[in-house]
C-alpha cells in the first residue's frame, strides 16, 4: 500500500510540474508551438535515463523510490499523449512544418537527453 501511495504522490507532483511547465513556456515562449510539452518530454527522458541507471546500479535509490520517481513523477510529467494530439492538431490545421518539427525535436532531443542522463549517471556512479 505504501508503494501505491508513493506513486500517487509522485504522480500528483509530476502532473503539477507538467501544468506549471506548460504555463511557464506559454508565457515565456508563446503558444504557437507546444514548447511546454517539448520541455517536459526532453527533461523527462533525461531524468528517466539518470534515475533508472542510478536505481539499478547503486544502492543510492531504493527500488520503491525509483518506481515512484519513474512511474509516478515522470509518468505524469511527460506527456506523450499530449504530444501526439498537438502534432495531429498541427497536421489538421495544415501546419506541416510545425508538426514535423514537433515530432523531430521530441524524438531527437528526447533520445539525446536519455543518453545524456545515462552518461551523467555513469560518470557519477560508474557502470555500463
Amino acid at each position: 500500500m505504501m508503494q501505491i501511495t508513493m506513486i500517487a504522490i509522485a504522480g500528483a507532483l509530476g502532473a503539477l510540474g507538467r501544468y506549471g511547465a506548460g504555463l511557464w513556456a506559454g508565457r515565456l515562449l508563446g503558444t504557437g508551438f507546444p514548447y511546454g510539452t517539448l520541455i517536459v518530454n526532453v527533461a523527462g527522458c533525461g531524468l528517466i535515463g539518470f534515475f533508472m541507471h542510478v536505481g539499478m546500479t547503486t544502492d543510492w535509490l531504493a527500488r520503491e523510490y525509483r518506481t515512484a520517481v519513474t512511474t509516478g513523477f515522470l509518468g505524469a510529467l511527460t506527456t506523450f499523449s499530449t504530444f501526439s494530439y498537438e502534432t495531429v492538431t498541427h497536421i489538421e490545421d495544415g501546419a506541416w512544418a510545425a508538426a514535423a518539427g514537433n515530432v523531430s525535436l521530441n524524438v531527437v532531443l528526447g533520445l539525446a537527453a536519455t543518453f545524456g542522463g545515462l552518461f551523467l549517471a555513469r560518470t557519477i556512479v560508474g557502470g555500463a
